[in-house]
């Protein structure tokens, strides 16, 4: 069989030794200096992003917010994570990612960037161990290309300015990652398994803030440990069913503790049951990934998604790249793949004629394609709701992958062998061409990107072709063209970064990159314009929601005037208030009083929390005089009680057939707007108050 000369794809860091001597020392001073100060500064770069203006955020995501005010309450709502100050309902997933964020607001007092500096932080760090990661695989200019790419993700930036759980969850898991390279990259078995046992728990930490996402990138990790770590095969094996072990018990502690706990805890949100277990195993497991109720307009939530700001297409291999997601994430996507395609080409070839490949970069390579392909596939092929900001988790493989394939391909390209020259132009091109798609999706906003996209590529394109004639070329004319395509292809979403983050006011519950869902955004505030268009309703002529806006952070006029009512008629009552529709309704009651409230319902009001028997005791015992919920009449879809299943129809039976309305004239309140005057979608429209007992 023919021999064939091996060339690795990137060149492997040489192991920590001695520092060299004289000259060489110097030099090699300089350049760690230097290399420090250029992480500095996209250091300095992602914390101006993710910190500008963040105090007119509105608190983010409300719900969370909400959620972090009630656990400031006690300690039991700290531990289980409750969403309402009386400790009725858990958030719906574990507390870890809202524990720092509760530590802040408890230390420097509840305010919005107090809520979103330990986001900051989180996200700065992601940056950092990301460049940790990737220098001791690719070396030193790929990992700092890489922590620049992550630095101007459009979609990360969004989601680290918010107070959402990915934020937690993307620093975990590159935590994690660097903690299994540095096990891959260990001599000794002792001290593989150590790090392998680190990335474990990191992993299942990962869990307590997000469930099942975070191990989404176990079974790429156990292969690539199998097939790239040194060591007789059964070691390898035992070293990962210890690590499994570790996986155990730090994703499984927080939900077993919560379910065997004794006394008084929260309702598992968005669970059957109200426990740990039915949650993983259903809404947030295999219910996102088969749809358990979860879709528009599905069995258990009563409302159409994408007209609120939720949705994010519909399960397909294309997913990645549909309107509400590509401008998010998918910029360097088609040359990551290609990248992937390139690498695994090569792999194939190196198998096919036995040449010897390095263990080191094959791990490498393994580790971040897994996480990137196992991701999307997981992600296009959810059933269940899904929101476009969950592909921040994407962002740190693109970033390693594309960071790395730049290198390979400038390698490729200045060897001048064969035609493997062409894919650094062609790749260009690519990137170019599927940036200018992007743009044109709505080039209203930043539509003058396009052109420089597309003057940049050009110029860069026809500069590496006319530099691939001699070596002398590829050194001065093909490197300036790969340097002016390097800067083509981040221009535009860095431009999406930093203009978001200078010009969006408010991030919401669903933070993203782009042109601002103005009617949504106008929706939530209750300043929605005559002839306002809204996705999903363009042929309908919406009227402003009676109370002003829904699930935000200000507790608007109207329902203030509810809630002080209820305040001074309550007889001493243990629970001030008891607010229909969840968190999405309760959300800014609990933000914007001191009250003590009940959010009935979980997020959007479809959990058993309170039961209706619950309700009547409390009733009964004189711990409940008031509750706001829907106004008598046939059952609606939207408003304050329409987005709930059969849970939430029995409470609002049982308070309409058992409590009194309270006139809105009696404390200066709006009339009910008419059913036929409102759309199925979220708002106070049709809430009343009801006195009870």
């Amino acid at each position: 069989m023919a021999s064939v000369t091996h060339h690795p794809p990137l060149a492997v860091p040489r192991p920590a030794g001695p520092e060299p001597r004289a000259a060489a020392g110097g030099k090699n001073r300089d350049h760690v200096r230097g290399a420090g100060l250029i992480l500095l500064g996209i250091c300095a770069l992602a914390g101006v992003l993710y910190t500008w203006a963040i105090g007119a955020s509105d608190f983010g995501n409300a719900y969370y917010s909400a959620a972090i005010r009630s656990m400031t309450e006690s300690l039991p709502n700290f531990l289980f994570g409750a969403a309402d100050p009386y400790g009725v309902v858990n958030a719906a997933k574990p507390p870890m990612a809202l524990w720092p964020q509760a530590v802040f607001a408890s230390v420097f007092g509840f305010h919005s960037w107090a809520l979103m500096l330990p986001q900051v932080i989180e996200g700065v760090a992601t940056v950092v161990l990301l460049h940790r990661t990737v220098r001791l695989w690719a070396g030193e200019r790929v990992a700092l290309v890489a922590a620049l790419i992550l630095a101007l993700t459009p979609v990360t930036v969004m989601v680290n300015r918010s107070n959402n759980t990915d934020t937690l969850l993307v620093l975990l898991l590159v935590a994690a990652a660097y903690a299994f390279t540095r096990a891959v990259h260990s001599d000794a078995a002792r001290s593989q398994v150590r790090w392998l046992l680190l990335c474990a728990f990191l992993i299942g930490c990962g869990f307590t803030t997000k469930l099942m996402a975070a191990w989404v990138i176990v079974p790429g990790l156990a292969l690539v440990y199998l097939v790239c770590v040194d060591g007789p095969v059964r070691r390898r094996v035992n070293h990962l069913l210890a690590a499994g072990g570790v996986l155990a018990v730090s994703s499984l502690w927080w939900p077993v503790l919560l379910d065997v706990w004794p006394g008084r805890k929260p309702y598992m949100g968005a669970s059957l049951d109200g426990t740990a277990l039915d949650n993983i195993i259903g809404y947030n497991g295999f219910g996102k990934i088969f749809n358990l109720g979860q879709q528009y307009g599905g069995s258990g939530l009563h409302v159409q998604l994408g007209a609120v700001g939720m949705g994010g297409g519909y399960p397909d291999v294309t997913r990645m790249f549909v309107l509400e997601v590509g401008g998010q994430i998918s910029w360097l996507l088609p040359f990551s793949l290609l990248v992937l395609a390139v690498v695994g080409a090569a792999g194939y070839r190196r198998l096919w004629f036995r040449v010897p490949g390095n263990r080191l970069q094959r791990a490498g390579w393994l580790l971040w394609s897994t996480w990137l392909v196992v991701t999307i596939l997981v992600f296009s092929f959810t059933e269940g709701i899904w929101h476009p900001y969950y592909t921040t988790a994407l962002a740190p493989p693109i970033a390693a992958i594309s960071a790395a394939g730049l290198s390979l391909l400038w390698r490729t390209y200045r060897t001048g062998r064969g035609r493997g020259w062409l894919l650094l132009p062609a790749s260009v091109a690519l990137t170019g061409a599927w940036a200018v798609v992007l743009i044109d999706r709505d080039p209203s906003w930043q539509g003058w990107t396009k052109w420089v996209v597309i003057a940049a590529t050009l110029v860069s394109v026809v500069g590496l072709v006319l530099g691939s004639r001699s070596s002398a070329q590829r050194r001065t004319v093909g490197r300036s063209a790969f340097l002016l395509g390097v800067v083509a292809m981040l221009f535009t979403p860095a431009v999406w970064s930093v203009v978001s983050a200078a010009e969006h006011k408010t991030n919401g519950g669903f933070p993203s990159a782009g042109p601002p869902n103005e009617a949504l955004n106008a929706l939530t505030r209750g300043e929605l314009p005559a002839g306002a268009v809204i996705p999903g309703f363009e042929h309908v002529e919406p009227a402003p929601p009676r109370a002003g806006g829904f699930a935000g952070a200000v507790l608007h006029e109207e329902n203030r005037k509810v809630l002080e009512y209820a305040e001074r008629n309550s007889d001493g009552a243990a629970i001030t208030l008891a607010v229909e529709g969840g968190g999405l309704a309760a959300s800014s009651f609990i933000i914007d009083s001191d009250a003590m409230l009940v959010s009935m319902g979980g997020y959007l009001g479809a959990d058993a929390a309170p039961s209706v028997d619950q309700l009547r005791r409390w009733v009964d015992d004189g711990a409940l005089r008031y509750v706001l919920t829907a106004a008598p009449g046939e059952k609606r879809m939207g408003g304050i009680a329409g987005m709930g299943g059969e849970e939430q129809r029995e409470r609002v039976e049982w308070v309409q057939d058992n409590c009194a309305p309270v006139d809105p004239a009696v404390y200066g309140g709006a009339p009910i707007t008419p059913a036929e005057d409102m759309l199925p979608l979220p708002g106070y429209g049709d809430a009343m108050l009801y006195r009870c007992g």
